[in-house]
This record gives C-alpha cells, sequence and structure tokens, in this order.
C-alpha cells in the first residue's frame, strides 16, 4: 500500500521536489544584504471621536537584512508601518515602539531597526459647531447705490476639527464678492472659508448671498 501511494504521480512528485531544491538552493545561495527605506505610517482602529495631531511624522526609515532578490523595490513597494491604536481611547500623547509585529515583511527579510525607533503621537478630541457666515464685499455697487439688506443660505455652517482649534473660529468668510457697477437687486453664489488649516468645513462651503440694491437716498 505505502509503496503505491509512493509511485502513484511520481514524475509529478520528482519534479515538486526538483523544483523545491531549486528554490532552495536559489535562495541559500543569494547574498545577504542590508539595506534602509523610507515607509509610510498607517494607523488602524483610530477611534471615530479622536484625530491624529498635525506633528505626527509621516515616514520611517527602515534597516533590513535579507537576500537581495527579497530587498528590491518590487518586493517592498507595499510595505509600510501598520500602528494599532486599539488601546488609544483619549485625548494625550502616546509613545509607539517599533517592533517587527508592526511589519509585514516578505519571507527571509529580518527587521533591524527603525530610525526613530519610537513614536509619540498626540490625539485630540474632535469637536464640531456651528459657525456664522461672515459676507466679504470687495467693491461696493454703483455710486448712488446702496446696499440695503443681506441674506446668506445657508446663515451658518458646520465646522470641525481639534478641540481648541474649533473654538477659536468665530465664523466662516466667503471669498470677497465684486459689486461694482451693480444698479440693481442681484443673487451671488460664493464659497466660504475657514483660516484655521487644522479646521475643516463638514459641509458644502457654497452658499448664496441675496442683495438688496436701491439707489441712495430713497
Amino acid at each position: 500500500m505505502s509503496w503505491r501511494w509512493l509511485t502513484r504521480n511520481f514524475v509529478w512528485k520528482l519534479g515538486a521536489l526538483a523544483l523545491s531544491a531549486a528554490l532552495w538552493f536559489t535562495i541559500v545561495g543569494e547574498p545577504e544584504l542590508v539595506t534602509t527605506r523610507a515607509v509610510p505610517i498607517l494607523y488602524k482602529n483610530l477611534p471615530r471621536d479622536l484625530l491624529i495631531g498635525q506633528t505626527a511624522i509621516e515616514t520611517v526609515h527602515l534597516e533590513l537584512r535579507g537576500p537581495a532578490s527579497r530587498l528590491t523595490g518590487a518586493s517592498l513597494a507595499d510595505l509600510a508601518v501598520l500602528l494599532d491604536l486599539t488601546n488609544v481611547n483619549s485625548p494625550g500623547e502616546r509613545t509607539f515602539t517599533l517592533s517587527d509585529s508592526d511589519l509585514k515583511l516578505p519571507e527571509g527579510v529580518i527587521f533591524l531597526r527603525a530610525v526613530p525607533s519610537q513614536l509619540r503621537v498626540r490625539f485630540s478630541r474632535k469637536q464640531s459647531k456651528e459657525v456664522p457666515v461672515e459676507v466679504r464685499i470687495g467693491a461696493g455697487p454703483a455710486e448712488g447705490y446702496e446696499i440695503v439688506k443681506r441674506e446668506v443660505e445657508p446663515a451658518s455652517i458646520a465646522v470641525a476639527g481639534p478641540e481648541g482649534r474649533v473654538e477659536g473660529i468665530a465664523s466662516a468668510q466667503t471669498d470677497a464678492i465684486d459689486l461694482s457697477g451693480v444698479t440693481a437687486s442681484r443673487e451671488v453664489r460664493v464659497n466660504t472659508f475657514v483660516a484655521d488649516p487644522q479646521v475643516w468645513l463638514e459641509s458644502s462651503p457654497a452658499v448664496r448671498v441675496r442683495f438688496t440694491i436701491r439707489k441712495s437716498g430713497k
């Protein structure tokens, strides 16, 4: 019974054995090299109510050892540091010491060290609020005419960002609106802007501004 099992598909088994042996000799016979590579830092399991601070670094340099064929650009193209934030549940600073458990390395490649070897990341609580839209006029209407009323739709807009930064936002400003030469009421569609780069708009930046314009002294 055992003899029959050994001889069944004998040619295929012999070929597979030869291929495995050739592959083993190819890898073992390769020169072992050391390389350094800059890789991105990725984060997983970040709580929805927390934000990663702006000062967090985006890449680290890894020192790796392995067979020459496993250290090519193609073999390491998808390499990244993946930090698990499962245990981060409140604002503040957290320090992460990088190890091979944060990497998915090709077979035969060994992690030697990372530069920097530790990452200190600051987390902030995400905050949202509504702020009024402030209309900016670049140039007024024609001589002898004046703006008697202005209406903005929507009158307020939602912004979000790190708490503390959002608290400092008093309004969202429109782009400057040019009404030079205008002698009648007009509706203008314009975008809004928040000056703090760490704060963003949670809805469309576009608003409509309706101007009621009449002759002065009416």
